[in-house]
C-alpha cells in the first residue's frame, strides 16, 4: 500500500474551509497518516504554498514525528516539543506552529507534504524547512502529497 496523507476538512485538490486559515479560527486542518512503509524511524510535515508572490511560503513544519502517529488532530497547538518527541519546525513568518492560508489576492495552493524517513533528525525545534529537507536528504523512504487551495474575496 502506498504511503497517503489525507484530511477530512478537505478533499484533495479542493478547498480548505475558512475555520483553517486566517479568515477564520486559523486551526491547523486535521490530517490522516495511512501506509507508512515499514523500516521508518520518523515521520515529517510541511505545509507550503508554492504560489505566494515573494517565493514559497512555509506554513506548517513538524519533524521527528513517530511512524505510528495515525495523523495529527484539528487544531494542534503551537508546541516547541510534542509529547511523542516531535518537535516544531519555524514558519515563514518566524513562528512554531500552524499559519493558515492568508493570500493576499487569488487563488493559492497550500502543498501538505508528509515523508516517511529511515532515522529521526538531529535538529533543534525552530528548525527550518531547508535545514529540515537538507537532514532528511538521504533518508526519505516514501512521500505523501495532499493539496488544498484557498483564495479570498
Amino acid at each position: 500500500m502506498a504511503m497517503s496523507l489525507v484530511s477530512p476538512a478537505f478533499a484533495s485538490d479542493g478547498f480548505i474551509p475558512a475555520r483553517h486559515t486566517c479568515d477564520g479560527a486559523d486551526l491547523s486542518p486535521p490530517l490522516t497518516f495511512a501506509g507508512i512503509p515499514p523500516g521508518a524511524a520518523s515521520l515529517v510535515l510541511v505545509c507550503d504554498d508554492p504560489d505566494a508572490v515573494s517565493g514559497v511560503w512555509d506554513h506548517f513544519l513538524i519533524f521527528n514525528l513517530s511512524p505510528a502517529t495515525p495523523g495529527l488532530p484539528e487544531g494542534l497547538p503551537a508546541l516547541t516539543a510534542y509529547p511523542d518527541g516531535s518537535l516544531s519546525g519555524r514558519n515563514s513568518w518566524g513562528h512554531l506552529g500552524y499559519g493558515g492560508p492568508c493570500p493576499p489576492s487569488g487563488v493559492h495552493r497550500y502543498v501538505f507534504t508528509l515523508y516517511a524517513l529511515d532515522a529521526r533528525l538531529e535538529l533543534a525545534a525552530g528548525a527550518e524547512k531547508r535545514d529540515i529537507l537538507r537532514a532528511a536528504k538521504g533518508h526519505i523512504l516514501a512521500a505523501a502529497t495532499l493539496i488544498g487551495r484557498y483564495g479570498r474575496g
